[in-house]
């Protein structure tokens, strides 16, 4: 279908597409946030395994679109790099998060351990996945072996994190009120509305995450090309945030009701859904294991994303709760280690 290929557009239509699907994703994904927050009220299902579940799911849509559309056309750079730029940007929300937050430093308000064990499992398929490329992948039943490894260690995080929060071994010894412990109930239209209606209605954000998702990625993917940028930190950066904008409207939405481990949730659960997505792109991709079309940017890449998940664990652990520029300190040296690994990866890129 050719009225797909963004290419043909041109820039100033590609910026008026990528505004317009802007809009439309951080509409969707703030409802999407608001409707799940009623539902996981009513229902009483643990607020960070939802966010890791639904939100996380919701919002890897667009991923999906992007690395489809790449892989099919043999693109191995851009469906890598979208993929491991998507999930060092979605570690960086969280910086957004306690920014926005302002008052406390974000992970000294997270109540329970569960988002811990999500953390800590993005860190170890971030470390295997590091480790995969600089050993090299090999084919096996029509993809690669550490593919399916990867999803095999996603579906078991979700499983731990199901079972997780009934019985967590220790909680956080803390006496929060009702704004620092995320446990404010949902108001609004929504939370008069019957379960099903909800339901519908968080299917049809889903749906338009997804359309204008796709939109925002394949546009950002075309201004991309015509500035110039390799295709390495193209597919890192700037596609990577332009499908990060649903994890930033739900994450904001989430803090602003303070569902705060919705939010870390929706951080984290999109993670481990992105790198399993590896499996997607080696079914589609036609040349082979895409891991073993990977070098060290790749490599450099995924461990960047397990520092920067690295750093807001320890706050968790830590939770003191101390802030600068409106932010704590985890925040604060993400941001710091964040900007010093993109100066690492152009040097990478260009050398």
């Amino acid at each position: 279908m050719s009225w797909l290929q963004f290419d043909q557009y041109g820039v100033w239509i590609n910026v008026a597409l990528f505004l317009v699907a802007a809009v439309l994703v951080w509409g969707a994904g703030t409802r999407l946030t608001g409707y799940l927050d009623v539902i996981t009220d009513r229902t009483g299902m643990d607020k960070a395994f939802a966010g890791m579940l639904f939100l996380g799911g919701a919002t890897s849509l667009p991923e999906i679109a992007a690395i489809s559309t790449a892989a099919a056309t043999a693109n191995a750079p851009l469906a890598t790099n979208n993929l491991l730029g998507s999930v060092a940007i979605n570690v960086m929300l969280i910086a957004v998060a306690d920014a926005a937050l302002g008052r406390d430093a974000l992970t000294s308000v997270v109540p329970s351990s569960t988002t811990i064990l999500q953390g800590t499992m993005g860190m170890i398929m971030l470390a295997l996945l590091a480790g995969a490329i600089l050993v090299g992948d090999v084919q096996l039943i029509g993809t690669g072996l550490w593919s399916l490894v990867l999803a095999g260690l996603c579906v078991g995080a979700f499983w731990l994190a199901s079972r997780y929060a009934d019985r967590s071994p220790w909680r956080a010894d803390r006496r929060a009120d009702a704004h620092r412990n995320g446990q404010t109930k949902a108001t609004g239209s929504a939370s008069q509305q019957g379960m099903w209606v909800l339901a519908g209605k968080t299917t049809g954000a889903a749906c338009m995450v997804l359309i204008a998702g796709f939109v925002l990625s394949q546009s950002a993917d075309s201004l991309s090309k015509a500035t110039g940028i390799g295709a390495g930190l193209m597919g890192l950066v700037v596609v990577g945030f332009a499908t990060s904008l649903p994890e930033l409207s739900s994450v904001t939405e989430a803090v602003r009701r303070h569902q705060y481990e919705m939010a870390l949730g929706d951080v984290f659960g999109t993670n481990l859904l992105t790198i399993s997505l590896i499996l997607l792109v080696d079914v589609i991709y036609p040349g082979g294991p895409i891991l073993a079309q990977a070098g060290k940017f790749e490599a450099v890449a995924a461990l960047l994303g397990a520092v920067l998940t690295g750093l807001f664990v320890v706050g968790l652990l830590e939770r003191r709760n101390r802030t600068i520029l409106r932010m704590g300190y985890d925040a604060l040296a993400a941001l710091v280690v964040f900007t010093g690994g993109l100066v690492l990866l152009y040097t990478i890129q260009s050398g």
